[in-house]
């Protein structure tokens, strides 16, 4: 696998000199405008024209109202009283209206909190212990030994990045009884610090759904979860399973559509991925890959439909947008568990996955754009469409700037090139994906909860403000591409016990390999 470097993004701006022969002359403005002021007008024009066109109307229709004396306020009262019947009919069609409106509309969904889980430190694998292991389990042969040395120095992994308990005796203990002990310290230990921070019962939780594409034992991992905190008869309980790192959003959107029937109740989510029944011990090299990236971690998401948890919610769910390439052969297979020649179990990942992720994204984007961007950037959009396809212009194709639908983007984990290929499509800047690559560094790919270390990045390093809208984006197996936009309702700090708490003054890490 061809691991890329990390994709440079930046521009360079450089100022002519204009040479000033008749003092007198008027400086020449064309050539000291920076465009992109003149394009952030542009936007903020098209963006409030609808209010700009309605003020003119408001201003007439205030100034009116002002010359009306009371003679004309007499005249329209009676006016009114001879109408009487239609005064009603029109009232009687409003508060129907409204009250259909009301009942019908969807319910906004509010994050009151989340909680991602940090491993103690005794599971820290640095690269050397790793590569150690990985030697004296007896399993690797030494070109396999060399080229997951080659992977870990280009992953952007750090040194503190955790594997499960069993990986680290000699030789490795993958038990069932050890991958029950692994999910349980990580969804235990995420759920165990959310009800603590937020001060919910578990018995007030209405609807639980869990995610783990991976570890689907009997009985579910959601059973575990209803067991070890007693929850209520009643729950609405779905265990997610063999969905891939993109299942937390799938599984956040599950978690709406239920919150949209059920009413005045929480919701909460708990994302996360097994290791220790799935360590790769063969030596087909797309399926070493998993070892070098895949590490524990967890998040646990509190979802509440209650209009008084506004308050102390931080985020408002604004959309979900899902995109299945499942049934494009070559997209089901580019991640597939499978046994090699040996009969050795594990992920396999195909040399084509990066040209699939980036079709998936495409048909993503292009359901999201409408929904987010602003009526400027949908404009040129549809103007460079129009032009290149009627015109037979030789034109590039309009690239959207979703920098201004975001002011935050956690783009999953999965690896460096993935982090590359996005912050190069997309046209963002270091700082956007910075939360992606620290997460990368610091815990490495934990799957479906990678998008909630980033967030929880986001918020320690104290950026996240009332107003922010957040780009989740999450790939997985499947095909899938997905996408959750939520909104801060206001400045957000970060919980007690978060994943950042102990090194967020170390980061962001100047260089990462």
């Amino acid at each position: 696998m061809d691991d890329r470097g990390s994709a440079t993004a930046g521009a360079g701006g450089g100022a002519g000199t204009v040479q000033i022969q008749q003092s007198r002359r008027l400086p020449d403005f064309l050539q000291s405008v920076n465009l992109k002021y003149v394009k952030l007008g542009y936007h903020y024009l098209i963006s409030n024209l609808l209010t700009l066109c309605f003020v003119p109307l408001i201003i007439v229709t205030l100034i009116e109202a002002s010359q009306m004396d009371l003679g004309d306020l007499r005249q329209l009262w009676l006016h009114l009283q001879y109408n009487l019947v239609s005064v009603i009919i029109c009232s009687s069609f409003l508060v129907v209206g409204l009250t259909v409106y009301i009942m019908t509309r969807p319910r906004p969904v509010y994050l009151v909190d989340y909680s991602c889980y940090r491993a103690p430190d005794n599971l820290k694998a640095p690269f050397d212990r790793f590569m150690t292991h990985s030697e004296l389990t007896g399993d690797f042969d030494d070109s396999s030994l060399e080229f997951q040395r080659k992977i870990l120095e280009r992953s952007g992994l750090g040194e503190e990045t955790y594997v499960p308990e069993a990986m680290h005796f000699i030789p490795p203990r993958p038990s069932m009884a050890a991958a029950r002990e692994e999910a349980e310290q990580v969804m235990f230990g995420a759920l165990d610090n959310l009800f603590a921070n937020t001060n919910v019962k578990p018995k007030d939780i209405g609807i639980l759904v869990v995610n783990c594409s991976l570890f689907n034992p009997t009985p579910s991992l959601s059973a575990m979860i209803v067991n070890k905190y007693k929850l209520r008869g009643n729950i609405r309980s779905f265990n997610l399973g063999g969905m891939g790192c993109s299942a937390g959003v799938i599984a956040v959107d599950l978690a709406k559509d239920l919150l949209q029937v059920h009413r005045n109740t929480y919701a909460v989510v708990v994302s996360t991925e097994n290791i220790t029944q799935n360590w790769y011990f063969g030596n087909k090299k797309s399926m070493l890959i998993p070892n070098c990236l895949f590490r524990v971690g967890g998040a646990a998401v509190l979802l509440s439909n209650k209009s008084m948890d506004r308050r102390r919610a931080k985020y408002r769910l604004v959309h979900v947008v899902r995109t299945h390439k499942g049934a494009d052969d070559k997209a089901f297979r580019c991640v597939y568990q499978e046994q090699d020649d040996a009969g050795k179990t594990g992920v396999s990942l195909s040399k084509d996955l990066m040209a699939i992720a980036g079709g998936a994204l495409k048909t993503n984007i292009t359901t999201l754009g409408p929904l987010v961007l602003p009526i400027s950037e949908q404009l040129l959009f549809f103007a460079t469409l129009v032009v290149k396809k009627f015109f037979n212009a030789d034109v590039k194709p309009y690239i959207p700037d979703f920098k201004l639908a975001f002011d935050h983007f956690c783009i999953h984990a999965g690896g460096r090139a993935v982090i590359d290929e996005l912050e190069k499509n997309l046209q963002l800047s270091q700082v956007h994906v910075e939360a992606s690559r620290m997460t990368l560094h610091r815990f490495g790919n934990t799957s479906s909860s990678s998008i909630w270390y980033e967030l929880a990045y986001t918020e320690a390093q104290g950026r996240m403000r009332r107003g922010n809208r957040v780009w989740q984006i999450a790939f997985g197996s499947g095909f899938k591409c997905n996408s959750a936009v939520w909104q801060a309702l206001r400045n957000v700090k970060p919980s007690r016990n978060g994943p950042w708490e102990d090194c967020i003054d170390k980061y962001p890490v100047e260089k990462v390999s």
